[in-house]
């Protein structure tokens, strides 16, 4: 492979992460949800195309533009040819969206409209909120089941089973994209949150990625919940306290990992990474979701970042405890527990939080085990080589294995 076949296939890599929920999206809401398997297809043969075409004409102006042309086209020719475009599309497309249609480029806001808007017509209540949730991950974002089942802490089976269910509801419902009400929009507008919250953590923290951190995922679940805010039948005091939490997470993003890719662990980054425009935008977020006595699980999450994000003050875990009890009463999750048990050992100690850690049982989490293992530290080191050789077996992504094997070597003597 010479230079130039290598950087094709490099843009082509990264244009299919960015760019194919998107495509996804655009194409759906324009031929409709039940053509979903023949728009992945078109997309797909757009991708192939391009690395045939480029390598011999070069890379066009706007890259992205023509995979969605060739996409779009491919579809269409598709549909004339199966005689579904006249008797099923042509009369729901409108003149605008007709032949003549301007181009466009992916970053205009009806690209990120189109795929909002499948998001919530995909968020529909004849399946179950998780069921919604997994087709809008998959379709939309481009998760894979693997990657589904680690934001659901479930199986893969239970996901391909949710997925396969979830997509047989709206086929056998007569599903169809429309203009949602008012009332509509705010009745999915929950599922639409958690489905952005799982894409932003996604990003933050990947499991099946040899990337630890997904810039792109983070980027997109932001601009998702941008889009939310400037639209008052969604501006809701949750929504900006999901905005407040993601904009407190990403001020740390370029602080995680060090040159190599390796995980930097919180109190080992260097702070002077900290994007402090991120931190001022999630306090403003925060403070204006604060402004009834609604209070949400993105309150409580977006308020302990807000005190990992000031690191100076000296009751912070105190208040970070505090706030975890909370969040377990509101609504519970392991990962919330584990996160709750570590606030634990700052401000009680670590044999008080091994007892309360191991009352929870989760032998097939890493996470349980990576904390135990650090709790194990200052207590026992053979448990703490233990814990963290388990961790070891149960972790997938590459950055967070450097982790665990440095700490293992470091307490083995290796």
């Amino acid at each position: 492979m010479n230079g130039q076949q290598f950087r094709n296939n490099s843009l082509l890599a990264e244009l299919f992460r960015q760019e194919y929920p998107k495509m996804t999206a655009v194409l759906c809401r324009r031929f409709g949800l039940e053509h979903m398997e023949i728009a992945e297809d078109m997309i797909s043969d757009a991708f192939l195309k391009a690395s045939e075409h480029w390598a011999v004409n070069g890379v066009p102006e706007n890259p992205a533009a023509w995979l969605y042309t060739v996409a779009k086209n491919k579809a269409r020719d598709h549909l004339k040819h199966v005689s579904l475009f006249e008797t099923r599309v042509a009369g729901n497309i409108k003149p605008e969206e007709g032949e003549n249609e301007p181009d466009f480029g992916f970053g205009s806001g009806y690209m990120e409209d189109s795929q909002l808007a499948m998001i919530f017509a995909v968020c529909d209540p004849d399946n179950s909120a998780e069921g919604q949730i997994c087709l809008a991950l998959q379709i939309l974002c481009g998760f894979s089941v693997e990657e589904i089942a680690n934001a659901f802490l479930t199986g893969l089976e239970t996901i391909r089973k949710r997925l396969y269910r979830a997509k047989t509801r709206l086929r056998d419902s007569g599903f169809q994209i429309r203009t949602l009400s008012a009332a509509s929009m705010q009745a999915r507008l929950d599922t639409v949150l958690k489905t952005i919250y799982l894409l932003f953590n996604e990003g933050y923290f990947s499991k099946t990625n040899d990337q630890l951190i997904r810039n792109e995922l983070c980027a997109e679940a932001m601009k998702l919940a941008v889009i939310l805010t400037d639209n008052p039948l969604t501006d809701t005091a949750q929504t900006k306290a999901l905005l407040a939490l993601m904009c407190y997470q990403a001020s740390r993003l370029d602080a995680r990992t060090a040159g190599t890719g390796e995980m930097i662990l919180f109190e080992e980054q260097d702070q002077n990474l900290w994007n402090q425009e991120l931190i001022e935008k999630g306090n403003y977020y925060l403070v204006n979701a604060c402004q009834d006595k609604q209070v949400s699980r993105y309150h409580l999450e977006a308020a302990i970042a807000y005190w990992h994000a000031h690191p100076a003050a000296p009751d912070r875990w105190q208040h970070i405890l505090k706030l975890y009890n909370q969040l377990i009463l509101i609504e519970y999750s392991p990962i919330a527990a584990l996160n709750r048990a570590f606030a634990l050992a700052k401000v009680y100690g670590h044999e008080k939080a091994i007892l309360e850690t191991e009352k929870l049982k989760l032998v097939d989490n890493d996470q349980y085990h990576k904390l135990l293992g650090y709790l194990y530290e200052y207590v026992d080191a053979g448990k703490a080589i233990d814990h963290y050789r388990r961790a070891l077996q149960l972790t997938g992504a590459s950055p967070a294995r450097l982790v665990l094997e440095r700490k293992i070597e470091r307490l083995t003597g290796i």
